[in-house]
Protein backbone atom coordinates (compact mmCIF):
# COMPACT_ATOMS: atom_id res chain seq x y z
CA UNK A 1 0.00 0.00 0.00
CA UNK A 2 1.17 3.57 -0.10
CA UNK A 3 2.41 4.74 2.45
CA UNK A 4 4.08 7.61 2.00
CA UNK A 5 3.71 10.48 -1.00
CA UNK A 6 6.64 9.10 -3.52
CA UNK A 7 8.27 11.50 -5.41
CA UNK A 8 6.51 14.63 -4.24
CA UNK A 9 7.55 17.88 -2.29
CA UNK A 10 5.31 19.69 0.20
CA UNK A 11 5.13 22.32 2.44
CA UNK A 12 6.10 21.34 6.05
CA UNK A 13 1.93 21.04 6.96
CA UNK A 14 -0.16 19.17 9.11
CA UNK A 15 -1.65 16.25 7.13
CA UNK A 16 -4.80 16.75 9.20
CA UNK A 17 -4.95 20.21 8.31
CA UNK A 18 -4.31 19.60 5.01
CA UNK A 19 -7.30 16.72 4.77
CA UNK A 20 -9.68 19.38 6.23
CA UNK A 21 -9.12 21.65 3.74
CA UNK A 22 -9.64 19.31 0.94
CA UNK A 23 -12.75 17.79 2.44
CA UNK A 24 -14.13 21.46 2.71
CA UNK A 25 -12.74 22.64 -0.39
CA UNK A 26 -16.12 22.09 -2.25
CA UNK A 27 -16.79 24.19 -4.95
CA UNK A 28 -13.39 26.20 -4.67
CA UNK A 29 -11.52 23.23 -6.18
CA UNK A 30 -8.07 22.00 -5.51
CA UNK A 31 -6.62 25.54 -5.51
CA UNK A 32 -7.84 26.14 -2.28
CA UNK A 33 -5.27 23.53 -0.40
CA UNK A 34 -2.45 24.51 -3.18
CA UNK A 35 -2.37 21.30 -4.88
CA UNK A 36 -3.77 20.91 -8.48
CA UNK A 37 -5.05 17.69 -10.32
CA UNK A 38 -4.66 17.76 -13.83
CA UNK A 39 -6.56 19.59 -16.67
CA UNK A 40 -9.32 20.41 -14.33
CA UNK A 41 -6.99 22.92 -12.73
CA UNK A 42 -7.61 25.62 -15.59
CA UNK A 43 -10.88 25.78 -14.69
CA UNK A 44 -12.46 25.55 -18.28
CA UNK A 45 -15.11 24.05 -19.82
CA UNK A 46 -14.94 20.95 -20.89
CA UNK A 47 -16.62 19.58 -24.14
CA UNK A 48 -19.19 16.91 -24.43
CA UNK A 49 -18.29 14.15 -26.78
CA UNK A 50 -18.95 15.15 -30.67
CA UNK A 51 -19.30 11.18 -31.26
CA UNK A 52 -21.36 9.62 -28.38
CA UNK A 53 -24.22 6.87 -27.97
CA UNK A 54 -27.07 8.46 -27.61
CA UNK A 55 -28.65 7.67 -24.11
CA UNK A 56 -31.23 5.05 -23.85
CA UNK A 57 -32.85 2.19 -21.76
CA UNK A 58 -31.20 -1.03 -21.38
CA UNK A 59 -28.83 -3.29 -19.20
CA UNK A 60 -26.20 -1.53 -17.14
CA UNK A 61 -23.12 -0.56 -19.43
CA UNK A 62 -19.38 -0.59 -18.46
CA UNK A 63 -16.50 1.27 -19.19
CA UNK A 64 -12.72 -0.22 -18.20
CA UNK A 65 -10.57 2.71 -17.73
CA UNK A 66 -6.78 3.07 -16.50
CA UNK A 67 -5.24 6.26 -14.76
CA UNK A 68 -3.29 5.80 -12.60
CA UNK A 69 -3.93 4.82 -9.03
CA UNK A 70 -6.88 3.29 -8.32
CA UNK A 71 -8.45 4.32 -5.38
CA UNK A 72 -8.47 8.19 -6.77
CA UNK A 73 -9.97 6.60 -9.92
CA UNK A 74 -12.76 4.53 -8.13
CA UNK A 75 -13.60 7.06 -5.82
CA UNK A 76 -14.23 10.08 -8.79
CA UNK A 77 -16.34 7.58 -10.65
CA UNK A 78 -18.33 6.80 -7.62
CA UNK A 79 -19.75 9.79 -7.00
CA UNK A 80 -21.22 10.08 -10.72
CA UNK A 81 -24.61 10.18 -11.41
CA UNK A 82 -25.72 7.11 -13.09
CA UNK A 83 -23.11 5.22 -11.97
CA UNK A 84 -24.28 1.87 -10.25
CA UNK A 85 -20.61 0.34 -9.34
CA UNK A 86 -16.63 1.37 -9.42
CA UNK A 87 -14.50 -2.12 -8.91
CA UNK A 88 -11.00 -1.56 -8.47
CA UNK A 89 -8.74 -4.13 -10.00
CA UNK A 90 -6.64 -4.99 -13.00
CA UNK A 91 -6.84 -5.25 -17.04
CA UNK A 92 -4.14 -5.25 -20.04
CA UNK A 93 -2.13 -8.54 -18.14
CA UNK A 94 -2.99 -12.24 -17.58
CA UNK A 95 -5.15 -13.61 -14.65
CA UNK A 96 -2.05 -15.19 -13.29
CA UNK A 97 -0.48 -11.98 -12.28
CA UNK A 98 -3.21 -10.01 -11.32
CA UNK A 99 -2.27 -9.38 -8.07
CA UNK A 100 -1.38 -6.55 -6.40
CA UNK A 101 2.45 -7.40 -5.47
CA UNK A 102 3.08 -8.73 -8.99
CA UNK A 103 0.86 -5.86 -10.54
CA UNK A 104 3.37 -3.27 -8.74
CA UNK A 105 6.54 -4.38 -10.23
CA UNK A 106 5.33 -2.76 -13.42
CA UNK A 107 6.23 -6.25 -15.47
CA UNK A 108 2.78 -8.33 -15.59
CA UNK A 109 1.47 -6.04 -18.51
CA UNK A 110 -1.49 -5.18 -16.36
CA UNK A 111 -2.29 -1.44 -15.55
CA UNK A 112 -4.65 -0.04 -12.46
CA UNK A 113 -7.34 0.16 -13.34
CA UNK A 114 -11.29 0.53 -12.38
CA UNK A 115 -14.43 -0.70 -14.18
CA UNK A 116 -17.40 1.49 -13.83
CA UNK A 117 -20.60 -0.27 -14.63
CA UNK A 118 -23.34 2.84 -15.28
CA UNK A 119 -27.54 3.21 -16.57
CA UNK A 120 -26.92 4.41 -19.78
CA UNK A 121 -30.34 5.68 -19.32
CA UNK A 122 -28.19 8.45 -17.17
CA UNK A 123 -25.31 8.67 -18.36
CA UNK A 124 -23.27 8.09 -21.77
CA UNK A 125 -20.13 6.29 -22.15
CA UNK A 126 -18.96 9.40 -23.68
CA UNK A 127 -19.27 11.03 -20.48
CA UNK A 128 -17.94 9.18 -18.55
CA UNK A 129 -14.76 9.83 -20.60
CA UNK A 130 -15.70 13.44 -19.84
CA UNK A 131 -14.89 12.66 -16.60
CA UNK A 132 -12.07 10.19 -17.25
CA UNK A 133 -10.34 12.98 -18.76
CA UNK A 134 -10.84 16.14 -17.16
CA UNK A 135 -10.93 15.17 -13.21
CA UNK A 136 -9.91 11.87 -12.79
CA UNK A 137 -6.23 11.87 -14.01
CA UNK A 138 -3.78 13.64 -16.29
CA UNK A 139 -3.62 12.48 -19.93
CA UNK A 140 -0.46 14.03 -20.84
CA UNK A 141 1.50 12.00 -18.11
CA UNK A 142 3.26 8.84 -20.06
CA UNK A 143 3.67 6.09 -17.89
CA UNK A 144 2.86 7.58 -14.67
CA UNK A 145 0.65 9.61 -12.41
CA UNK A 146 1.51 12.38 -10.08
CA UNK A 147 3.68 11.44 -7.83
CA UNK A 148 3.65 6.96 -9.05
CA UNK A 149 5.98 5.80 -11.59
CA UNK A 150 5.78 2.86 -13.76
CA UNK A 151 3.44 0.82 -17.01
CA UNK A 152 0.43 -0.02 -14.37
CA UNK A 153 0.39 3.42 -13.84
CA UNK A 154 -0.60 4.11 -17.72
CA UNK A 155 -3.37 6.20 -18.83
CA UNK A 156 -5.62 3.32 -21.12
CA UNK A 157 -9.15 3.22 -22.08
CA UNK A 158 -10.13 -0.77 -22.56
CA UNK A 159 -12.85 -1.37 -25.34
CA UNK A 160 -15.33 -3.61 -24.76
CA UNK A 161 -16.47 -3.21 -28.30
CA UNK A 162 -16.31 -1.07 -31.48
CA UNK A 163 -18.94 1.51 -30.53
CA UNK A 164 -16.61 2.06 -27.62
CA UNK A 165 -13.37 2.58 -29.60
CA UNK A 166 -14.88 4.93 -32.11
CA UNK A 167 -16.35 6.71 -29.50
CA UNK A 168 -12.51 6.72 -26.91
CA UNK A 169 -10.59 7.67 -30.44
CA UNK A 170 -12.85 10.40 -31.66
CA UNK A 171 -13.23 12.21 -28.40
CA UNK A 172 -8.98 11.73 -28.14
CA UNK A 173 -8.76 13.28 -31.50
CA UNK A 174 -11.65 15.91 -29.90
CA UNK A 175 -9.56 16.82 -27.17
CA UNK A 176 -6.32 17.07 -29.12
CA UNK A 177 -8.05 19.63 -31.87
CA UNK A 178 -9.37 21.52 -28.33
CA UNK A 179 -5.83 21.83 -27.17
CA UNK A 180 -7.35 22.09 -23.88
CA UNK A 181 -3.70 20.61 -22.58
CA UNK A 182 -0.65 22.21 -22.85
CA UNK A 183 0.93 18.66 -24.06
CA UNK A 184 0.02 15.90 -26.19
CA UNK A 185 -2.80 13.26 -24.67
CA UNK A 186 -0.91 9.69 -24.07
CA UNK A 187 -3.77 7.33 -23.35
CA UNK A 188 -4.04 4.53 -25.24
CA UNK A 189 -7.03 2.76 -26.44
CA UNK A 190 -6.84 -0.60 -26.15
CA UNK A 191 -9.05 -3.82 -26.50
CA UNK A 192 -10.56 -5.42 -23.19
CA UNK A 193 -9.08 -9.05 -22.75
CA UNK A 194 -9.73 -8.82 -19.39
CA UNK A 195 -10.51 -7.36 -15.79
CA UNK A 196 -9.74 -8.80 -12.38
CA UNK A 197 -11.42 -7.38 -9.33
CA UNK A 198 -8.29 -6.38 -6.85
CA UNK A 199 -7.62 -7.17 -3.33
CA UNK A 200 -10.62 -6.39 -0.85
CA UNK A 201 -8.73 -4.49 0.60
CA UNK A 202 -8.49 -1.59 -2.35
CA UNK A 203 -12.28 -1.11 -2.78
CA UNK A 204 -13.90 1.91 -1.49
CA UNK A 205 -10.60 2.57 -0.25
CA UNK A 206 -10.46 6.63 -0.09
CA UNK A 207 -13.92 6.09 2.16
CA UNK A 208 -12.24 4.14 4.16
CA UNK A 209 -9.01 5.99 4.58
CA UNK A 210 -9.96 10.10 4.06
CA UNK A 211 -6.75 10.85 5.87
CA UNK A 212 -3.73 8.87 4.46
CA UNK A 213 -1.62 11.13 2.98
CA UNK A 214 -1.55 9.73 -0.44
CA UNK A 215 -5.34 10.71 -0.51
CA UNK A 216 -5.43 13.52 1.24
CA UNK A 217 -2.73 15.17 -1.51
CA UNK A 218 -4.05 13.38 -4.59
CA UNK A 219 -7.52 11.73 -4.13
CA UNK A 220 -9.49 14.05 -2.73
CA UNK A 221 -8.55 17.18 -4.88
CA UNK A 222 -10.46 14.78 -7.47
CA UNK A 223 -13.46 15.06 -5.86
CA UNK A 224 -13.80 19.06 -5.39
CA UNK A 225 -12.65 19.08 -9.17
CA UNK A 226 -15.96 16.80 -10.12
CA UNK A 227 -18.74 18.85 -7.86
CA UNK A 228 -16.45 22.08 -9.31
CA UNK A 229 -16.47 21.67 -12.93
CA UNK A 230 -19.05 18.77 -13.37
CA UNK A 231 -21.38 20.23 -11.12
CA UNK A 232 -24.23 18.06 -13.33
CA UNK A 233 -22.52 14.95 -13.01
CA UNK A 234 -21.80 14.86 -9.52
CA UNK A 235 -23.44 12.85 -6.75
CA UNK A 236 -23.30 13.64 -3.12
CA UNK A 237 -24.00 9.74 -2.61
CA UNK A 238 -21.63 7.57 -3.74
CA UNK A 239 -22.04 4.40 -4.97
CA UNK A 240 -19.89 1.68 -3.13
CA UNK A 241 -18.98 -1.85 -3.53
CA UNK A 242 -19.79 -2.64 -0.16
CA UNK A 243 -23.19 -1.59 -0.69
CA UNK A 244 -23.87 -2.91 -4.97
CA UNK A 245 -23.76 -6.60 -3.62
Amino acid sequence: MRATIRGSSIAPRSWRALASCALTAGLLGASACGVSSGAAEANVTFPHAAIDNAKAAGPLQTAVLAGGCFWGTQAVFEHVKGVRRVVAGYAGGSRDFATYEQVSTGRTGHAESVQVSFDPREVSYGEILRVFFSVAHDPTELNRQGPDAGTQYRSVIFYADADQQRIARAYIAQLQQSQLFHRSIVTRVDPLAGFYPAEGYHQDFLVHHPYDPYIVYNDLPKLSNLRRVLPDDYSEHPALVAQSH
